[in-house]
């Protein structure tokens, strides 16, 4: 089937063959010490941990048919699955956690140089929910032998749409503005999905596969936390740090009714 639906690191992400997996990594951007990434703003030594939990039993994920891709489905053992819903131990993957409020007012922070990466392996976007800073360089990679056409589809962002008909190829882009979440397609394969997070901040992340994230470089104050998942919705906490301190914010998801 070839129809078009909606499909969203801050890290560099090298994603092998086989089922897609959240990424172990959980940091966000996180700015290192004395302001890195930054211009106008406080320097942070504190941070915000948490888990992210499901509870109850999540819903099945749905099997993928990459019978008409033969290059893809030879890279996975098992009938490949859309990863949905990634629990494991009662502990929830892919959930973007952010800074929604709190920051100082005026602050602004510097895009790294470093891009974030999208690759498309096995006919899946890895990672599936990340982040990147406003201006910040994002590298769509294209790691398989076929043809893919990454579409994204914002609100407030402009939209692009890139074909990409090998194995090799790497495209550019960028986003202007802040948007919660950006979501991004393939024209060909119906069933690939990501999730990108925008923001003019350095302060998010992604959970893993353990469920954990950790918000590091935050200047002392309080803030609301929000932690989105693509079916589940969102969650926010109020956190209040010092300087130096690392406080908990845990969040914990249930199927909808």
């Amino acid at each position: 089937m070839r129809s078009s639906i909606l499909c969203a690191v801050v890290f560099a992400v090298a994603c092998g063959g086989g089922q897609e997996k959240a990424p172990t990594t959980n940091v966000g951007n996180e700015p290192g010490p004395a302001g890195a990434n930054q211009t106008n703003t406080p320097a942070g030594n504190s941070k915000v941990s948490g888990r992210v939990s499901f509870t109850g039993t999540a819903p099945a994920n749905p099997t993928i048919d990459m019978s008409e891709e033969a290059a893809c489905k030879a890279k996975y053992s098992s009938p490949p699955t859309d990863p949905v819903y990634l629990v494991k131990d009662g502990r929830l993957a892919n959930v973007f956690v952010y800074v929604k409020s709190g920051l100082p007012a005026g602050a602004t922070y510097a895009a790294p140089e470093a891009p974030a990466k999208l690759d498309q392996n096995g006919c899946l976007y890895h990672p599936r929910v990340f982040g990147v800073m406003v201006g910040q360089k994002l590298e769509i990679d294209n790691s398989d032998p076929l043809l893919h056409n990454i579409k994204a589809v914002p609100a407030h962002n402009r939209g692009f749409n890139i074909s990409q008909p090998s194995a090799g190829m790497k495209t550019t882009r960028t986003f202007t503005t802040e948007e919660i979440m950006v979501p991004l397609q393939c024209n060909v394969h119906s069933w690939m999905h990501a999730f990108v997070g925008v923001l003019s901040h350095p302060y998010f992340a992604t959970t893993g596969e353990d469920g954990t994230f950790t918000i590091g470089g935050l200047p002392k104050g309080t803030y609301t936390i929000e932690a989105w998942h693509e079916k589940l919705g969102t969650q926010t906490a109020t956190v209040t740090v010092g300087d130096n301190e690392t406080k908990t914010a845990d969040f914990s998801f249930k199927p909808k009714a």
